[in-house]
């Protein structure tokens, strides 16, 4: 381990960082989707199936990535500082942030045609979702720099 500790391991901590700029910028593209198909819908515009289509296939694949930005830093943390719970803010939001995407993942399980209770809750949440992420980040430009 000391071997890993000289040579990569101080880097790890900002491939987390850029790992998760990208994640980031991934939920914004995704919010994006989400937004042209809402749009669509609540003005009754044609849908425009390509959105959608990558909307709902990118989703699951985002909440992986999500998943693993979290678990790498948590690990990163623990094998560097001895416990996950250096950071607590940051952590504590992380684990927010995975708790609502995975709520997400789940609610737009539930999400069916011609009723927009679900698709509200949808909404709503990764609004929360993107404003926590840019918060973390802010955290996490601060814990780096």
């Amino acid at each position: 381990m000391e071997v890993l500790n000289a040579s990569v391991f101080p880097y790890f901590k900002y491939f987390h960082g850029v790992y998760n700029l990208l994640v980031i910028l991934l939920f914004f593209y995704q919010a994006g989707l989400g937004l042209k198909i809402r749009r669509d819908r609540l003005t009754g515009r044609p849908m425009t199936i390509g959105a959608m289509k990558r909307h709902r296939r990118f989703g699951p694949f985002l909440s992986v990535l999500a998943a693993a930005g979290f678990l790498a830093g948590a690990g990163i943390v623990y094998l560097d500082e001895g416990r996950v719970f250096e950071h607590p803010v940051h952590f504590l939001t992380g684990l927010v942030i995975l708790s609502l995407v995975c709520t997400t993942f789940l609610v737009s399980r539930k999400i069916r045609s011609g009723r927009k209770e679900w698709r509200n809750v949808h909404f709503v949440i990764g609004i929360l979702i993107l404003c926590l992420y840019l918060f973390q980040a802010y955290l996490g430009l601060n814990m780096l720099l």
